[in-house]
Formats: structure tokens, sequence, C-alpha cells
């Protein structure tokens, strides 16, 4: 049986076969005027072929997703192919290579990648060539490493955390380690599962609203964004979703559990449906990285918010841009936002960013714009060190923790709201006052609005070590954060004691009995600092 009829389960019909067969000649001989690939330079695997299969190809042929039983991230599975006797790659003869038969489009159709579109003419052209110059590996050595929950990553040193969740039921919190994510328990520390994938670098991680699936947005930093979308009770991946060649950030779930929105480094918030991955949300309005996403609690919108220094709201089922939720005013925000989460009682949102301040904000407007004003702002809390990196509040929106960094040290703050989030008519009228009108006196009453309204209950420095992540318990009254030093804190807020200090790797004889450990040793960038 072929590769591709085991991939996809039907058969090409032989005038199919003899067109497949003409085009990977043509492709593979480089027929046309402006062919970019005959040049005399060889056809680097690593810099050009690699990166294609990352995009196209690896999100179902990796080691925690064998479709086919074809995995395409070791080089060696890559030229065998997977159930088929017959090698996918035959190095010098691209015409007889079955995996240039799969991705060749007949009428516009490829039977690889079986959804979306397919590869375009030159990346058929450069695989062609590859495959007929001999499909050498120039890949460098200390890139090679391929990591499986069989041969689990290892740690020289602790991670540094940059995300962690509670799991709605409160039991366990989701970790953001290496090529894995790692679930511990939220009262021994001790770790209870490691999902292991293709990606090294893990930006952002977010529990579905129901607690079965983990969702995490990440990547190989210059190469690859990738989507995974992980099935809890049976540690399977079961969406790997790549999308543009830099790491992707802030991932967040629709309250239905359906989809997953988050944002690129080309400045483009996307959203997808699980688990097929169907991309249903494209919005390029922001003018900078969109580091961080949120559904509206009835999920009809998606709110982002970036290094522009805006949060934006974007209508999901027509993907219309629909306003700056921000002031647009030219110094209102005193650089980017990083961390937004919806607020659970209501058309809110919280956020914070590079100026230490967590803010609530309407994302609806009800007054008319005016170039200055701030109306949707609700409520300013108190003020902390550094740049904020993660915000989270309690199920009833009465509780809020933020993190932020400032010249090597960490900083955890807690704040009880007490507003009920309708400010009086006198507060309004401040807020729907463009700025640079505001009086002296206007100045002080929303000053002290604010501070009447929110106070902190819990502070804590952390010297020399930078938090990057905060998490509520959903069901104690307890907060966890996490940073550099790859140690999760937990704090009780009634007492005001740290209950709980989790070294999440600890010895590395511990964590995972590897193969080839002087392989691995002798690489030390894959390390995270």
């Amino acid at each position: 049986m072929r590769i591709i009829n085991y991939f996809f389960g039907k058969p090409s019909t032989s005038f199919s076969n003899l067109l497949r067969t003409l085009l990977i000649l043509f492709c593979a001989t480089g027929v046309g005027e402006e062919s970019q690939t005959n040049s005399g330079q060889k056809v680097s695997f690593y810099s050009q072929i690699k990166p294609i299969f990352q995009r196209e190809c690896i999100g179902c042929h990796q080691p925690a997703k064998k479709k086919g039983d074809y995995v395409m991230t070791d080089f060696v599975s890559l030229l065998q192919g997977g159930e088929s006797d017959e090698n996918a790659i035959i190095p010098g003869n691209a015409p007889k290579s079955l995996l240039l038969e799969v991705i060749s489009p007949i009428d516009g159709e490829a039977e690889m990648p079986p959804d979306g579109d397919a590869l375009s003419q030159f990346e058929i052209e450069l695989i062609a060539k590859w495959i007929n110059e001999g499909a050498k590996d120039d890949s460098p050595a200390n890139s090679k490493i391929s990591f499986s929950t069989e041969n689990p990553p290892i740690y020289n040193g602790q991670p540094a955390i940059t995300s962690l969740k509670f799991s709605p039921d409160g039991q366990q919190i989701a970790v953001a380690g290496y090529h894995e994510i790692l679930l511990i328990s939220a009262k021994t520390g001790e770790i209870q599962k490691r999902l292991i994938g293709e990606s090294p670098r893990i930006q952002s991680i977010a529990w579905s609203p129901d607690g079965s699936k983990i969702a995490m947005a990440g990547g190989s930093p210059g190469r690859a964004g990738e989507i995974q979308v992980w099935d809890i009770s049976k540690s399977k991946l079961l969406l790997s979703h790549f999308s543009t060649y830099d790491t992707l950030m802030g991932v967040s779930w629709s309250p239905d559990g359906t989809k997953v929105a988050f944002g690129g480094t080309d400045n483009v918030v996307r959203a997808i449906s699980v688990p097929k991955g169907e991309e249903i949300l494209y919005q390029g309005s922001h003018d900078d990285w969109p580091l961080d996403t949120t559904f509206s609690t009835d999920g009809d919108y998606v709110i982002s918010v970036g290094r522009d220094m805006t949060a934006k709201l974007t209508h999901l089922d027509t993907q219309r841009f629909i306003d700056n939720i921000t002031s647009i005013t030219p110094g209102a925000l005193k650089g980017g936002i990083n961390s937004v989460m919806a607020h659970p009682k209501g058309e809110f949102i919280i956020f914070g960013g590079a100026d230490g301040t967590p803010k609530i904000y309407r994302y609806q407007r009800k007054t008319k714009r005016e170039i200055g004003d701030d109306a949707n702002q609700i409520l300013v809390l108190p003020n902390q060190p550094g740049r904020i990196f993660g915000v989270d509040s309690n199920a009833e929106g009465t509780i809020v923790a933020s993190v932020s960094s400032y010249k090597g040290d960490g900083f955890l703050s807690v704040s009880k709201v007490t507003s009920n989030l309708t400010p009086p008519e006198d507060i309004r009228k401040i807020l729907v006052t463009p700025t640079h009108r505001r009086n002296g006196d206007q100045k002080n009453k929303l000053a002290a609005y604010f501070k009447n309204n929110a106070s902190v209950i819990y502070k804590k420095e952390f010297p020399g070590t930078p938090l990057f992540s905060v998490s509520l318990d959903p069901n104690e009254n307890k907060v966890a954060a996490s940073g550099k030093g790859g140690i999760v804190t937990i704090v009780d807020l009634d007492t005001s004691k740290i209950v709980q200090e989790h070294e999440i790797i600890p010895e590395i004889s511990e964590v995972a009995q590897v193969k080839n450990k002087e392989e691995y040793s002798a690489s030390k960038n894959w390390i995270l600092p």
C-alpha cells in the first residue's frame, strides 16, 4: 500500500499519476524562465526545506502525532516514510519519491497537505531540487535533538517559566517548560504529566473552560510558530497548527471551548477552530506584536493587546475590527500591554503592561468618541514596580493579581476590587472628558475614586527573580506566581503566607532517563536560561 493511500484513503488514477509525474519532472528540472532554484547554489535542508515541512507537515507528522506512522521531525524517518514499504524520499531521484507525488497538485489540489492550499510551485520545485541533489541534511548538530514521551528533555537547571495556570478544578497547575507542558499537583508539586511537543519555546498556555484540554502558543524562534491543543486525560496531542515564521503568543479559549485565539510577530491576531485548525479570524489592525488575547464572555468578540500600546476589539464572526478600547491619544498609555483577560462579570477586560498599573476597561464604547478621552476606563488599580507580565482574577472579579519585573527583581501584587464597575455620574463625566482638558480637581477626584475602590491586600518582592506569570486558584483564596527561577510559589491570601514552593524540575537524574546523554550534554543552546 502506498503512503498516499494510507494517509488519505483514495488511490490516484493512472491519468492523475501521469500528470503528477510530468509535474514532478517539470519541477525537478527547473523548467521556467524565472526558476529561482537554478542559481547553481545547492538547496539547504535546514534553512530552506525544513521551514516548509515545519509549516505544512509537522503538525500531523511528529512523535506526538504520527499520522500514517510517518514522522518528519527525524531525518531518517523523513526519508523512510510511514507504513508503506516504499521510501518517502529517494535521494537523487525526485520523480520516484512518494513525498513529491503527494505534494504535487493536480487541478490545483494536492493530496498533502490534506487541508488548506497546496504548496506553491516554487516550494515544490525547491523540494524536488533538494532531493535530486541527494537530499542531504545540513542541519547543525545541536538542532537535531528530537524529544518525545520516550525521549523527554533534560535540564541543566531550572527553566524560566513563562506561563502557568491553575486548572478549572484547582487540582493541577500547568507550567511551561522546554518542549513541554508540565502538569503538577497543586497540593504537592509532584509532576503528574509531561506533554512533550515539537516546539522548544512555550510562550503561553491556557486550559479549556471545562478543563479537558490545554492549549499552547509558542514555536521555534525565527523559524516557525505553533499552536498545540492537548487532550489531558489521554495525554494526546489533538491539534498541532503551524503559522508564521516565528513564535506565537497569547493563546486563549472561547467560552464554548471550540476555538483558540493567538497573536503573532507579523502583527496579526488569528483564531482557529478546535480540533480541525481551520482559520476563522485574521485581524491585522495592530501596528506591532499582539502579545495576548482573550475572548469576550459571550464569545462574540476577541480582544487583543500588544506592543503598539493598544487594546483592540474585533468581532469574531465578521472578522471586523471594531474599535480601539484604550485611548488613542499619544502618551495616554506608557508603553505596550503584555497581558489581558476578560473580566468574569461582564463587558470588561483586565490588563497590565509597561506602566506597571493594572487597569479595568469596558470593551464596548457607550459614548461618542472624542479625541483625547478615555471613556472606556473603569478602574485603575495600585501601581507596582516595573512592567506587568501577567494578570489574573478570581471568578467574581473581586480579586486581581499581577506580576511584574524591574531591574532583575520580581513583584507580586494582589488587589481587592470593591467597585461594581459602574462609576457614578460625576466620575463618568471626568472619564469622558479628554485627558488634556481635565483640571486639577478632576484629576484628584478621579485618583481618589480609584484608590477607594481598589486596594492592595498582598504584595511580595522576589529579589533576583523576575516574575512572568500569575494564576489564582479558582476554588481557594490562593495565588501562584513564577518566573525566571523555575520555582512556583503559592501564597494563601487568607493568611498572607507562602504555603508551597515547588521546583518544577528537581535533579536531572530524577527527571528522565534519556538515551545518548552525552549528545544532549554537548548541546548547550537548547537549555533554557
